[in-house]
This record gives C-alpha cells, sequence and structure tokens, in this order.
C-alpha cells in the first residue's frame, strides 16, 4: 500500500476523490483520529467510539480501502487472534493549484462501475 501523498507529490485525481469522500464521514474522521492517537484492534475501538463493531468494520473496510489505515494480525498471549489497525502516514496539501492538477488526472466520467467517476463512490 503506498503513502496518499508524499511530500512534494500531488495525489492524482481519482486518488483525491477517493480520499477526500472517505474522509467526509464522519464515522470515518472519529476513527482515524482515534487511531492517530493510538492503534487499536477493532473490539477496543468499537467501545472507545461508541459503535457496534460490524458498523466499524464498514468504515475500516473503507477507509483502508483509501490507504490512509492499515491492519495487522497478531497473537495476544492467550493465543486469540486480535486484528490491530493504525494510521498510515500521509499528508495532503488541499490547494486551488493541486485541485487543478488533480482534475487533469481525473478518470472520465462513465469508466467506473455504474457510469460513475472511478473513484467517486463513497
Amino acid at each position: 500500500m503506498r503513502d496518499i501523498a508524499m511530500s512534494g507529490s500531488v495525489p492524482n485525481g481519482d486518488e483525491l476523490v477517493r480520499v477526500l469522500a472517505t474522509l467526509a464521514n464522519p464515522h470515518r474522521m472519529r476513527v482515524v483520529a482515534a487511531l492517530a492517537r493510538e492503534r487499536a484492534y477493532v473490539s477496543e475501538l468499537a467501545r472507545v467510539l461508541g459503535i457496534s463493531r460490524p458498523l466499524l468494520q464498514v468504515h475500516l473496510r473503507k477507509l483502508e480501502s483509501a490507504g490512509l489505515v492499515s491492519a495487522r494480525l497478531e497473537v495476544s498471549e492467550d493465543g486469540k487472534a486480535m486484528k490491530f489497525y493504525e494510521v498510515n502516514p500521509f499528508a495532503i496539501e488541499l490547494t486551488p493549484e493541486v485541485i487543478e492538477a488533480a482534475e487533469r488526472t481525473l478518470s472520465t466520467p462513465g469508466d467506473g462501475p455504474g457510469g460513475e467517476t472511478k473513484g467517486s463512490r463513497e
């Protein structure tokens, strides 16, 4: 999995749309904020955020798909497998110039499934 934007690089249009759409959800922003403080496993994170595990897993899959978080399976001392999530380092400078440059690399509308622009689905 690659970083969203590294120092000095600009994400392509589809990538920028995907990341911004992913972060546009309040639950996902809270997940990223919680994981920025410390990595956590699903049950612990669900308790901290006050949401159900199934709902959290939906949001974690979307964040992972956008490259914002990653997961690692670890075995606890008692032999229980636990999936830990952590934030991937990312930085996006959002300026009119960045948007203009990203716009030039957007997929043509209709390229994605269902006639949507690739990367525009939430």
